[in-house]
């Protein structure tokens, strides 16, 4: 039996769409590209990420609105250059769609500092830079400076940096998963009235494998539609055939004619 085309299409569409989550009310993030404590005359990138539909990011500093950017591919860059002491300060995104501000991000607190004294550290990644999801895997930011502490960053992460004490070598994720993936630095300081800062170490893009349920469920669904859409061959293919009458009152299946239609 061949099922009809319409109901199999309408159900193959069902799947689709069971298989994305439902869309919820927009959040905007903000975070810094490439994040960290910036030099005087440095340059860094605000960034307000959005999910959400088309609309405007509205960039704001202690409360004053600055600048007003089209969100594209939900993301509005603001960069700033040539950096002073004034850029520091906190930062905040809001999404505005129709005149109305649907969503407000966290704050950033921009720090630009005096000159970087301390070495850039070397960051490093173990037991690889691609795992599966549930692995552990150490971070490793080294410094030559006996009484340095490091702050961990995950770029476009939105919260506080993870932080290394000084007495510590290694910041651990003991079961990684997918919100762990993506571009990790690190960036160092001492002292305690006066605070001394490395560079920004070199980066490195963390990569998890997910083989989770939730991933099979959704090869599954991608291997049901793949099936419809081979019955949907199957059944054109089949209304191809005509059945033709054969000698002694048997019938034979041929290809269809324009006379046979």
């Amino acid at each position: 039996m061949v099922l009809p085309a319409t109901p199999v299409l309408a159900f193959g569409t069902w799947l689709l769409v069971q298989s994305r989550a439902a869309a919820g009310a927009p959040t905007v993030s903000i975070f810094l590209k490439p994040p960290g404590v910036i030099p005087p005359g440095g340059s860094t990138t605000i960034c307000c990420s959005c999910q959400c539909a088309d609309g405007n990011a509205v960039l704001y500093k202690d409360g004053r609105r600055l600048r007003t950017r089209e969100l594209r591919d939900g993301r509005a860059e603001f960069p700033i250059s040539n950096a002073t002491q004034k850029d520091a300060g906190p930062y905040s995104c809001h999404y505005l769609a129709g005149g109305t501000v649907l969503a407000r991000s966290e704050t950033l607190e921009m720090t630009v500092t005096a000159e970087f004294r301390l070495p850039r550290p070397v960051l490093s990644v173990l037991p690889a830079l691609e795992v599966a999801a549930g692995a552990r895997v150490t971070f490793r930011c080294t410094i030559t400076h006996p009484r340095a502490g490091c702050f961990l960053y995950l770029e476009g992460q939105d919260k506080a940096p993870d932080f290394i004490h000084k007495d510590q070598d290694d910041f651990n994720l003991p079961r990684v998963h997918k919100g762990n993936e993506g571009r990790y630095s690190c960036q160092c300081y001492s002292g305690a009235a006066l605070v001394e800062w490395s560079g920004v170490s070199n980066s490195l893009d963390l990569v998890v494998k997910d083989y989770t349920w939730s991933n099979v469920v959704r090869l599954v669904l991608g291997a049901a539609v793949l099936v419809l859409l081979g019955l949907i061959v199957a059944e054109d293919r089949h209304r191809l055939w005509c059945i033709r009458p054969a000698g002694r009152g048997g019938h034979r299946t041929a290809p269809c004619t324009q006379s046979s239609l």
